[in-house]
């Protein structure tokens, strides 16, 4: 008896999909093309020149996810938005040593591909990649049957940077008496959200339903990631920054620390900024203490700034003339055995 023959697709992989998602996806990536693309989306590899003008060019790299926030992406099916998130968490993160992004890859895996959902995620990619001025290159889209619940995916992305070998900023320089500038957030970005997400089933908390002003809680859960390279690119070219640090897992008390020489400290003034409704709701709704909400949630501040007292006007206009709300959180002091790194008080 002669077997049915079979295909991928009936192995659960259309690879005809897979091809009208490509190229629904060429002209995306086709908006953020910058100097140095040699080859992108379509080839094997993508290729990109390290641009001219370096005398020692140091390539940074970093990679990260969207964690549990996929989770409420698909309980809301709002997927416009998560990949500026994506971007986000990479992009952010090699800004803080010094690096001009270059370009961005995504790795977006499914168990049955919706050409439709996979489109609006790359899209918000796309988006986020405009917003840091960097190419979106290349990427990966796997059709895995058995792998993941139908309707659900997941995310990597994967960001290059570039900078002088010079103008590497490690912390190093950090001392006592230099000042703490904090960039706003726009919400809890892409961290602690297996928390955000117990205390929402515990309270049973109506997403849909007004939370503030015009927004609803799913609004303010679900605000994309803030992408800071433009504004701290420019104060980079026009000042000596002697450290960054991007608030992510952790928090202010984990983040902070990690740019700081073990001779000094920060001391964070919470008082010195107006804490965004979405975190007081988390703590009066889930009981969180003091403490823990600055050692998970960035509480507001998605960026913090370290500059010389002598610069700290000039930093301040550079970056509210870019559109920062920037403010002085604090500042460095000497520390003592047994003294915490980040204490906010």
């Amino acid at each position: 008896m002669t077997q049915e023959s079979l295909t991928y697709r009936d192995a659960g992989v259309d690879i005809d999909a897979g091809d009208a998602l490509v190229e629904r996806i060429k002209p995306l990536a086709r908006r953020t093309q910058r100097p140095g693309v040699l080859a992108g989306i379509g080839g094997f590899g993508a290729l990109f020149e390290v641009p001219a003008g370096y005398r020692q060019p140091v390539l940074v790299s970093g990679t990260d996810g969207v964690g549990t926030k996929l989770r409420l992406a698909f309980e809301l099916q709002r997927h416009t938005t998560i990949g500026i998130d994506l971007v986000a968490m990479s992009v952010n993160d090699i800004l803080v040593q010094g690096a001009e992004p270059l370009f961005f890859l995504d790795y977006f895996a499914c168990g049955k591909l919706d050409v439709a959902t996979a489109a609006a995620v790359v899209g918000g990619i796309a988006r986020g990649c405009e917003l840091a001025g960097c190419a979106l290159i290349g990427g990966e889209t796997a059709e895995m049957p058995g792998m993941y619940p139908e309707g659900e995916y997941d995310l990597a992305g994967f960001a290059v940077g570039v900078v002088e070998k010079s103008a590497i900023i490690d912390g190093s320089t950090i001392v006592a008496g230099d000042v703490l500038i904090g960039l706003p957030s726009s919400g809890a970005h892409s961290n602690g959200y297996s928390l955000l997400r117990r205390i929402i089933a515990r309270t049973q908390a109506d997403l849909t339903a007004p939370f503030a002003g015009d927004t609803t809680l799913a609004d303010a859960i679900l605000a994309p990631t803030r992408i800071y390279v433009r504004p701290v690119q420019a104060l980079l070219r026009a000042l000596p920054v002697k450290g960054l640090a991007h608030i992510t897992g952790g928090g202010l008390t984990g983040n902070v620390p990690r740019i700081l020489p073990p001779t000094v400290r920060a001391e964070i003034a919470q008082s010195a900024w107006r804490r965004p409704a979405l975190f007081d709701w988390l703590q009066r709704a889930g009981g969180v203490a003091e403490g823990e909400m600055h050692r998970v949630f960035n509480c507001g501040i998605g960026m913090v700034v370290v500059v010389a007292p002598t610069d700290v006007a000039q930093a301040l206009q550079l970056l509210r003339d870019a559109g920062e709300a920037a403010l002085v959180i604090g500042g460095i002091e000497p520390r003592a055995d047994g003294d915490a790194a980040t204490v906010v008080r």
